[in-house]
């Protein structure tokens, strides 16, 4: 089932023909959101969950990256993903199709109304992202699809990661959902990137650099959720798929 966009939030010029507005409203009411990437993509991922817990309706499309194709390229300018279709055109990055979907689909928020609050939910995943995730991708090459990392990657990342995890657990609640009592954005973030996070330092340095944190067990409470469930069964096939397509284009 997929939910369609409100009419009404679509503006109108008022010189169209009254019956002109409402066949332009029409189609507007029957174009689906589509959520294009692939679900190996954690942040892909964080987008799929937000609109699953959000119960937005939505479309795949399955988009692979290293693909200049110009239909995915008008589309998302540097060939990344996810990015989203809307009944208005294109959005890519992460945060902005999140801020979109929050700002368009009223039920179930994800961002607090308090905006000092909603600011916080923001900073955690902008903690998440741009001081752990993003740093620990240097690792996953090494870590996870076979390649070498270079010693000093390695301890660069390593300081990063630390800092960047002690600054995290000034502001992660934990209690029990990332900010606090509610589930936000800050969740969609945490339950895709904190695993890759804490997967790619124990096979890079032998050690879990947030076992300092209930990250452990948070996963694990999260886990039950429906909507996480479902994401982890789709990021669970679709990276067999990626693996598989990448060992095809290695020489033997």
């Amino acid at each position: 089932m997929y939910a369609p966009v409100r009419a009404d939030r679509i503006v109108q010029p008022a010189s169209l023909p009254r019956a002109r507005r409402r066949e332009q409203q029409r189609q507007v009411i029957v174009m689906t959101l589509k959520l294009c990437g692939f679900s190996a993509s954690n942040y892909y991922n964080k987008i799929k969950l937000q609109l699953m817990e959000k119960g937005v309706p939505f479309e795949e499309e399955l988009v692979w990256t290293g693909n200049a194709h110009a239909n995915l390229m008008d589309r998302s300018p540097l060939g990344k993903v996810p990015f989203l279709d809307t009944p208005a055109g294109p959005i890519s990055e992460s945060m902005a199709c999140a801020e979109y979907i929050e700002a368009t689909y009223s039920q179930n928020h994800l961002l607090p109304a308090d905006p000092y609050a909603a600011a916080k939910v923001r900073e955690l995943v902008i903690y998440m992202e741009l001081h752990l995730e993003l740093v620990a991708r240097e690792l996953y090459p090494q870590a996870f699809f076979g390649g070498q990392v270079s010693e000093a990657t390695k301890e660069r990342a390593h300081k990063l990661l630390v800092k960047g995890i002690a600054g995290l657990a000034k502001l992660a609640k934990f209690s029990p959902f990332v900010a606090g009592p509610q589930f936000t954005l800050a969740d969609c973030a945490a339950i895709v990137h904190l695993p890759l996070v804490s997967s790619a330092c124990k096979i890079i340095y032998g050690e879990d650099l947030l076992a300092s944190l209930p990250a452990r067990d948070y996963l694990k409470a999260m886990g039950e959720r429906p909507a996480v469930r479902k994401v982890n069964e789709d990021r669970k096939a679709s990276t067999e798929i990626m693996l598989a397509a990448r060992a095809a284009k290695k020489p033997a």
